[in-house]
């Protein structure tokens, strides 16, 4: 359209000077002045820069011409006249419009933004002149597009309005109109496979299901070209080789609004690896490479193996600086006996180093908290592996949702790249909120403040007032994981507490208590680390029930006649840890495995002698190269008791440092620590029975006159021993969007464990009456296993990680509640 207009104004302008030329005898001459009309917004000085002609030049029409030529080049004339007076050059020049608005009408399937985006890309912006010859192309675009999802009934109309003083609004008015659905899909040329099983391949559809809310026939070209992908890939997996797509028609009824989509395939011949030769070089690492390629002779040709094998032989050299390796294969076919040879040539090129490593997207977190993590150095050669757990380890630090690398090379350099890692931040502390509801349970409330990246450093804070129910404390902690340079960590915390645990689903006690802590620890190598601690710790009882097992406890360590009295104990405790970790992130893994061991135990000479240990380990096994799906398998085993004795007696486990299950976390489906040992009262005349240091009960009123004896169960009380196991089916959130897979979790769950007490004499109430013995359980057992099985969701949300569970008992016994739905905000798991 612009190289048109450019001949015909040359044509007109040739004429008008031939014409003057032949009045005044001209044939050339020589500029003695230049005009300029017509100028608006352009200044006379940018018109005259264009313009190839100075005064003094002696002109003709060829260079009247390239003049011309040139002042349309500038884009800012519409339309330009050149005409001559004595030796005066004057030209006339008509400004393009000034572009003072851009209104879109009518647009539903593209949005605003979209729009302005396309338009820049063609310089079509507010205060920009508008060149009229793009509106024909622009218009032909967007209607291609909406031809290309199957609205063939749209249409596109540019519109200028013309406004005062040289400007305009340009309008894009679209009719969408309603889009084309697929009545039928075929495909032709297969035998091996049936259309059904093919169909079901596409994403495109011609049958959508009457409960499918969210299911469409609508026809999109870009969709259709990954379904042919999704075809030849599944023939090339399945030994196809030379599988291909030979034609495709999309016919469309009269009125448009129906499409017939037929695919012509040719399958070919079925064919199977003869063997794989690796060529090139190979680095001196012939043996090495061979062993990684995961095909074997004999097996069925699959071109996704043959994928994967050229990635993982690409990633492996990038171990050893080799950042752009060209790995390509190239079969060998021997199509006698359908047989193919995979030669794949490897050149590895030049080794790269690292100039700079720099980080993006990390507001609110200090660069030197990122940089401590990497494994990668500056000055080193680039190593894809040591990039990679550069990324492991800041997704370990539950401080981002996401985290990407990207390497650019340097300009004007063949061997050295910068590396940038990009994050996405995530709340990284918790406003810890937990509420939980039962069938049999009521409402339960905690509260508490953790910010595990305190001001961007890296370093954990915790300020914790919580004042429920049950518990009123006051926890101040602080860690710094960088106390030296070396990764040394240390922390500490102070805190006081009253709890009630009557109020928390447990058998009736009161317990002051206040603390203060101080631990460290260090990493023995990549994955490993061990901790030390010591801290004091002081208890005070109050307002016991006098159940049966307690006491026993308060026969050792207090008045055996007055459960109720008030007993207080002080303990200083050491304890140990070893913890391993190959996660792949902090938040919500999909890969890899961990492990907790923890251990403490109270110092010679505090009022109770006692130890505690435990032991957590979770795996994560992805089943797909995306982690979409996902296994995750859990374990807890624990256990503690006393050592030495007091007094005469042997130290027991404090019955406040029992291990408990049911709950959010452990043995899901199960009210909050209702699994295990239960409180009892044996009573004799109205008065408990209290046990005697030699065994028996004391002043019971036992047979032969049953009928004053009595037992009633009461709530749980925690056992010394336990064990639960956990199995989940990690699945894709559905109606989410992709873009929240790292702050959305859905699994499927199975959880079974037990809590029991291995002090707890059970045949020593075998002298009971039948009926009275019948109501204890044997809670020494550690096969009394609960099972429970259901659906979790977590979600990241900005008040800290959610936990939402459905959940129903598969195992129970008598006594044990069930909670169906409950949910807890604060740190998942």
């Amino acid at each position: 359209m612009r190289l048109n207009k450019v001949m015909a104004s040359m044509v007109f302008i040739g004429a008008a000077v031939s014409a003057q030329g032949q009045a005044a005898g001209f044939d050339a001459f020589v500029v003695d002045d230049i005009k300029v009309d017509g100028l608006q917004r352009v200044a006379l000085g940018a018109a005259l820069l264009n313009l190839p002609i100075k005064v003094g030049d002696q002109v003709d029409s060829v260079s009247l011409q390239r003049a011309i030529k040139s002042l349309y080049a500038s884009d800012n004339f519409e339309n330009i006249e050149v005409l001559r007076e004595g030796d005066t050059l004057i030209v006339k020049v008509k400004e393009r419009p000034t572009i003072s608005s851009i209104v879109f009408d009518g647009n539903k399937d593209i949005e605003d933004e979209q729009l302005q985006e396309s338009l820049d890309a063609s310089s079509i912006k507010t205060g920009e002149p508008l060149d009229r010859t793009l509106l024909t192309e622009i218009e032909t675009g967007l209607q291609d597009f909406y031809y290309s999802v199957g609205k063939y009934n749209a249409k596109v109309e540019a519109q200028v309005v013309n406004l005062p003083r040289n400007r305009v609004e340009l309008k894009l008015k679209f009719t969408e109109g309603d889009a084309a659905e697929i009545h039928q899909i075929n495909i032709v040329g297969n035998t091996v496979f049936s259309d059904e099983e093919l169909i079901e391949l596409l994403e495109l559809t011609d049958y959508v299901a009457w409960w499918d809310f969210f299911g469409q026939r609508r026809y999109q070209k870009q969709t259709l070209e990954g379904d042919l992908e999704s075809l030849t890939s599944y023939y090339n997996d399945r030994g196809y080789l030379k599988f291909k797509v030979e034609s495709t028609q999309v016919a469309m009824t009269p009125d448009k609004t129906g499409l017939y989509v037929t695919i012509n395939v040719d399958e070919g011949e079925q064919y199977t690896v003869k063997g794989v030769n690796l060529t090139g070089d190979l680095l001196g690492k012939e043996e090495t490479l061979e062993t990684l390629v995961p095909i074997e002779d004999g097996e069925m040709y699959n071109g996704g193996e043959v994928t994967f094998t050229e990635e993982l032989l690409g990633k492996f050299l990038g171990r050893y600086g080799y950042a752009y390796p060209r790995v390509s294969t190239y079969p060998e076919i021997d199509e006698e006996n359908k047989q193919v040879t995979l030669n794949i040539n490897i050149d590895p090129g030049k080794r790269i180093y690292v100039r700079n490593i720099g980080f993006e997207g990390n507001t609110v977190t200090k660069d030197e908290v990122l940089r401590r993590e990497m494994r990668q150095m500056e000055g080193a050669w680039l190593n894809s592996r040591s990039v990679e757990l550069s990324k492991e380890r800041l997704n370990r630090l539950g401080f981002f949702e996401t985290v990407e690398s990207e390497t650019t090379p340097v300009p004007g350099s063949d061997d050295l790249v910068d590396v940038a890692f990009k994050v996405k931040e995530q709340p990284s502390g918790s406003f810890n909120f937990g509420v939980g509801y039962g069938t049999e349970s009521q409402l339960s409330l905690q509260l508490g403040v953790t910010q595990n990246n305190f001001l961007g450093t890296g370093n954990s804070v915790g300020i914790n007032l919580n004042n429920n129910s049950y518990q009123k404390d006051v926890n101040l902690s602080y860690r710094d994981p960088y106390f030296t340079k070396d990764g040394v960590s240390a922390g500490g915390n102070i805190y006081w507490s009253e709890f009630d645990a009557d109020e928390y689903y447990l058998e009736s006690y009161k317990n002051n208590s206040y603390g203060i802590g101080f631990d460290m620890s260090w990493p023995v190598n990549e994955y490993n680390r061990l901790g030390l601690g010591i801290s004091y710790r002081h208890n005070e009882l109050s307002e016991v029930s006098p159940y049966q097992q307690v006491i026993t406890f308060y026969s050792i360590y207090g008045d055996p006649t007055n459960s109720g009295s008030k007993i207080a104990f002080d303990n200083f405790e050491l304890s140990a840890n070893w913890t391993r970790s190959t996660l792949n992130r902090g938040m919500f893994p999909t890969a890899g495995n961990n492990q907790k061991l923890y251990l403490k135990a109270t110092v010679p000479g505090s009022d109770i002698q006692y130890f505690k240990a435990s032991f957590d380990t979770s795996y994560y096994y992805p089943f797909d190269r995306n982690h979409n799906w996902v296994f995750l398998t859990r374990g807890k085993l624990g256990y503690g008791n006393g050592y030495g004795d007091y007094k005469g007696q042997e130290n027991v486990l404090p019955f406040w440092e029992n291990f408990y299950a049911g709950g959010s976390t452990v043995l899901r489906g199960f009210k909050t620590n209702s699994v295990g040992p239960r409180a009892f009262y044996l009573t004799g005349d109205g008065t408990p029975c209290i046990p005697d240091p030699n065994g028996g009960f004391g002043n019971c009123n036992l047979p032969g006159n049953p009928d004053t004896v009595a037992i009633d169960t009461g709530s749980s009380i925690g056992g010394n021993g336990i064990a639960t196991i956990s199995a989940e089916l990690i699945v894709p959130t559905p109606f989410l969007d992709e873009s929240y897979k790292n702050s959305v979790r859905t699994s499927l769950f199975v959880d079974a464990g037990n809590v029991w007490d291995t002090e707890f004499d059970y045949d020593s109430y075998r002298t009971l009456p039948q009926t009275e013995f019948d109501k204890i359980q044997d809670y020494s057992d550690p096969m009394r296993i609960r099972a429970s099985a259901g659906l979790s969701v977590q979600w990241v949300s900005p008040m800290g990680p959610m936990v939402f569970s459905l959940a129903k008992p598969l195992k129970k016994y008598d006594g044990d509640e069930s909670e169906v739905f409950s949910f807890n905000i604060g740190r998942t798991f």
